[in-house]
C-alpha cells in the first residue's frame, strides 16, 4: 500500500516497490481525481518494481476524489433527472480545469513531480509517464514539456499543439468505438510522425472509452485492458532499460 505526500505544495499517491526500482513513473489520473482506482493502478505498478507518483491535479479546483467518485456515478445513473443534474454538476466543477492557465499550472506540477523522481535514488533518470482520459491527455503534455520523461503511454488521451516537442517514444492506446478521441488519431499520427516523435497507436476494436478502467461497468473492456497492461509494461522494460526486478 502506498501514502500521500507532499511535493512542494503538490499532493501525490506514493507507491513504492518492494525492490530495488526499475524505474519511476509519474501517474495521472482521470478527470474524475485521484480515486481509489487510480491509486490501485499505482500499487499494481509499484508491484512491477516501479516507484510511482500518482499527483492530484484536480482537487483545487474542486474536484476532490469524493466529489470525483460522485460525478462518476452519477454519468451512469439510471433516473434520467439525476443524470442530467450530474452532468451539469460536471461541467460547472470542470469550468476551471478547461481554462488556459490551468493547463499550464497542471504541467508545471508535474513537472515538480518529474523533480521528485528525478531526486529518488535508483531511479537514475528512468522516468516514463502513464495517464488516463484527462490524464492521458496531460502525459502528451508533460513528455512535450520535460525531455527527462523517456516513455509515455497515454489511454485514449488527446494531444495538445505542442506534442511536436516530444522527444520520447510513446505507445498510446485506444478504444474504436471512442468517437471523439479517435476522431482526432489520424491527424496525431500525422503530426508527430512529421516531428519525427516513434509514436505508435494501438486501437482495440470493440472497446470503448475508459475500457482499462475496472470500477466501470459500462466501459471496462478486461481482454483490451490486460492486453494493454502487459504491452505497457513491455514498453516500460524496454525504454526504461529496466531488468527484471530483484532484492539486489
Amino acid at each position: 500500500m502506498g501514502a500521500t505526500v507532499d511535493l512542494d505544495g503538490v499532493i501525490a499517491y506514493r507507491a513504492e516497490p518492494r525492490v530495488v526500482p526499475r524505474g519511476a513513473l509519474v501517474l495521472i489520473h482521470e478527470i474524475w481525481g485521484l480515486v481509489p482506482h487510480i491509486r490501485d493502478v499505482a500499487d499494481r505498478y509499484a508491484a512491477e518494481g516501479y516507484l510511482v507518483l500518482a499527483p492530484d491535479l484536480l482537487s483545487d479546483a474542486g474536484i476532490t476524489p469524493e466529489v470525483g467518485a460522485e460525478l462518476e456515478a452519477l454519468r451512469d445513473e439510471p433516473d434520467d433527472e439525476r443524470r442530467l443534474r450530474g452532468q451539469a454538476l460536471l461541467r460547472e466543477k470542470l469550468a476551471v480545469a478547461h481554462a488556459p492557465e490551468f493547463a499550464a499550472e497542471a504541467v508545471t506540477r508535474l513537472r515538480l513531480v518529474v523533480d521528485a523522481l528525478a531526486a529518488e535514488p535508483g531511479v537514475d533518470g528512468r522516468i516514463a509517464v502513464t495517464g488516463f482520459c484527462f490524464g492521458g491527455t496531460y502525459t502528451f503534455a508533460l513528455a512535450a514539456a520535460d525531455p527527462r520523461v523517456r516513455a509515455a503511454i497515454p489511454f485514449y488521451g488527446t494531444t495538445p499543439a505542442d506534442a511536436v516537442r516530444i522527444s520520447c517514444p510513446v505507445l498510446a492506446f485506444y478504444g474504436e468505438d471512442d468517437p471523439r478521441i479517435m476522431a482526432a488519431v489520424p491527424q496525431t499520427r500525422q503530426d508527430l510522425a512529421d516531428a519525427g516523435v516513434a509514436f505508435t497507436a494501438k486501437i482495440y476494436p470493440g472497446a470503448r472509452h475508459a475500457f482499462f478502467n475496472d470500477t466501470n461497468a459500462t466501459a471496462y473492456d478486461p481482454v483490451a485492458a490486460g492486453d494493454a497492461w502487459a504491452r505497457a509494461l513491455a514498453f516500460l522494460a524496454l525504454h526504461l532499460g529496466a531488468g527484471l526486478p530483484s532484492d539486489a
